[in-house]
């Protein structure tokens, strides 16, 4: 019998932030977390480049 277990990445630690934001497919969050972050320091960000 198989079941799924619930797992959950604490967003707090390294490994979390980096798998939350390190991702190209979460380039969305991660500007959107850094225009929030930076807005009274910078202008918008508008685009993000992963290397």
């Amino acid at each position: 019998m198989t079941y799924l277990k619930d797992r959950y990445v604490n967003f707090f630690t390294d490994y979390g932030f980096k798998r939350l934001f390190g991702e190209e497919h979460n380039k969305d969050l991660l500007r959107d977390f850094l225009n929030e972050l930076l807005k009274d320091e910078q202008g918008a960000i508008v685009d993000l480049t992963f290397f």
